[in-house]
């Protein structure tokens, strides 16, 4: 049984609605735009709006592996840095959508099957206090944060190429 098909109560609900609600945001940010238009530098920013989805997508796919797996399944899979923030010649904004859509039904399935309070310690970051756990709830609530911070910075990306806005 899918999450789609699950009835999620409680907590469980809101962490999944929470981040569907943020999730949404930001694929409402690139309505309606042509690939060019995606990856668009419209600020004094690196970023475009492709590249931000691109970003987000994997962010929240490395995330999903350390809520099932640890710091250890997390750092499994190579990441480009550096390309992860900006739209190829081979990527389509159709494409960056389909597969945020795939990673976002399978954290949405973990949310619904994970026990919350299972730890992790953390990858060793700078960013991170030596020696530092995350439950999988924190690790979602982090999801959260991360995808709302950069649909705002899409938001304003967007209001830049063509004055339009998620909201307002």
């Amino acid at each position: 049984m899918t999450t789609s098909e699950r009835v999620l109560t409680g907590e469980r609900a809101d962490l999944v609605q929470s981040l569907g609600l943020h999730r949404g945001f930001l694929r409402h940010t690139v309505r309606g735009l042509t690939d060019a238009q995606a990856a668009t530098r419209s600020t004094a920013s690196e970023l475009c709006l492709g590249g931000l989805i691109k970003h987000v997508t994997l962010v929240e796919h490395r995330w999903a592996r350390f809520m099932a797996g640890g710091a250890e399944a997390m750092e499994s899979e190579p990441v480009d840095w550096a390309g992860m923030f900006r739209m190829t010649d081979d990527d389509t904004l159709t494409d960056l959508l389909a597969r945020y859509a795939g990673t976002a039904a399978c954290t949405d399935e973990l949310v619904a099957t994970l026990d919350l309070d299972t730890v992790h310690p953390l990858p060793e970051a700078p960013w991170f206090e030596p020696g530092a756990s995350w439950s999988v709830r924190r690790t979602v609530l982090h999801v959260i944060a991360e995808t709302a911070q950069h649909a705002g910075h899409a938001d304003i990306i967007r209001e830049s190429i063509d004055g339009a806005k998620t909201m307002g």
